[in-house]
């Protein structure tokens, strides 16, 4: 397969985001910027390799093979095994949605998520990506990413509700805070009767590769209790890296 068709079949892969999970062959075509049957000689092959699926209404999403493949990712086998037993005790004590994120370069990538049966509101999905000024896990993220990305985040703060800080003074200051206190929350910023509490996942060297946050619908009660819980969570998935990379 040569490098110009090799292109192409990554742009009708590219085509698919949080927004464009099912798309037709001629909506593919033109988000991929290809002739029609140029799309549909290689949708067929994507779709005979398993990196696509075709629904019984005639839409494609993308295959369950892909999904395999993206879980052999170091991101998603070291650090999403590492962190799942800790994901699941937060989830059998709270019984509130837990979030395990990356930074991707301006978002917040989910790269796990165990649903709550609290009646809250909650817009992320495992490889979902969403800003990082208007989520606990995202402001994590953004308090120890690099000085050229937090100011790429600054000059495009959009509004998502009407609690969304959009002014960059009070999200600095936000992020400092993270920084000293250890943890970040928002108050729907992301979504109405959702407030977040994150923390930092540090690796085995002493640096920030993840956030993990927990999603209730008030935080005034508790905020101390679940941001001391989630920390105690993080040095366990810490632990368990450190005791990973040495074995």
């Amino acid at each position: 397969m040569s490098a110009s068709v090799t292109s192409r079949a990554l742009d009708l892969l590219g085509a698919f985001d949080a927004d464009h999970r099912a798309l037709t062959l001629s909506a593919l075509a033109r988000r991929a910027g290809l002739p029609l049957a140029t799309a549909h000689r290689l949708v067929g092959e994507l779709s005979r390799w398993g990196a696509l699926d075709r629904l019984d209404s005639g839409e494609y999403v993308i295959g369950r093979r892909l999904w395999d493949l993206g879980l052999l990712a170091p991101v998603q086998a070291g650090l999403r095994q590492a962190a799942s037993p800790f994901l699941h005790d937060l989830y059998g004590a709270t019984l509130a949605t837990v979030h395990l994120a990356v930074r991707d370069g301006t978002e917040a990538l989910y790269i796990d998520r165990l649903s709550g049966h609290v009646s809250v509101p909650v817009l992320s999905e495992i490889g979902s990506r969403l800003p990082m000024h208007a989520t606990g896990v995202g402001k994590v993220l953004l308090a120890y990413a690099p000085e050229d990305i937090v100011t790429e985040v600054l000059s495009n703060l959009t509004r998502v509700t009407a609690y969304t800080i959009t002014q960059p003074v009070r999200l600095l200051e936000q992020i400092r805070r993270v920084r000293a206190d250890g943890y970040a929350t928002t108050g729907e910023e992301m979504s109405l009767g959702a407030c977040s509490v994150a923390v930092p996942v540090r690796g085995a060297g002493g640096e920030v590769v993840a956030a993990l946050g927990i999603v209730v619908p008030d935080l005034r009660r508790v905020r101390a209790r679940l941001a001391s819980a989630l920390q105690v969570a993080a040095q366990g998935i810490t632990r368990t890296l450190t005791s990973a990379e040495r074995k």
